[in-house]
């Protein structure tokens, strides 16, 4: 885990990756949790021998938006910013899914920090958030995501 001790610290980091997380494990229990709480059933998530005989992925895969639920996690597991009182998720500016994450992959995430400005009390951050899957050569999920710590 990477410590910030600073916002000028922070803002001297602009351009370069700060942090990357530890690996977490997709199973098909997390992939189903995710399906009952947001009510996407969809087979190619939950039904493991459909999806292992007709999906093109040859068996489950998460789904794009249980990965993007994982940054804030992901981030909170690589960077810790120890000036900072309070944190908030304010939003995504982009966000591409270029490569399936089949059930049983292992994922962590790299943080660039492309941006830093000034708010009221506190400080806008930009960063572009790279979900890589352990053995492939394309991320699973490329996000900017934007936060803002007071």
């Amino acid at each position: 885990m990477r410590e910030i001790k600073s916002l000028a610290e922070l803002k001297s980091l602009v351009g370069t990756q700060v942090a990357s997380s530890d690996w977490i494990s997709i199973s098909q229990e997390r992939v189903n949790t995710f399906a009952d709480a947001t009510g996407d059933h969809q087979w190619i998530h939950i039904d493991v021998e459909r999806a292992k005989k007709e999906s093109p992925f040859g068996g489950p895969i998460a789904h794009g938006f249980l990965t993007l639920s994982l940054l804030p996690m992901l981030m909170a597991d690589a960077l810790h910013l120890s000036y900072v009182k309070m944190g908030v998720n304010y939003g995504l500016n982009k966000v591409r899914f270029p490569a399936p994450v089949p059930v049983g992959s292992r994922l962590r995430a790299h943080l660039t920090l492309l941006q830093v400005d000034d708010i009221k009390d506190g400080a806008q951050m930009a960063w572009e958030v790279s979900i890589e899957r352990e053995g492939s050569d394309k991320p699973v999920c490329v996000a900017e995501s934007i936060a803002r710590c007071y």
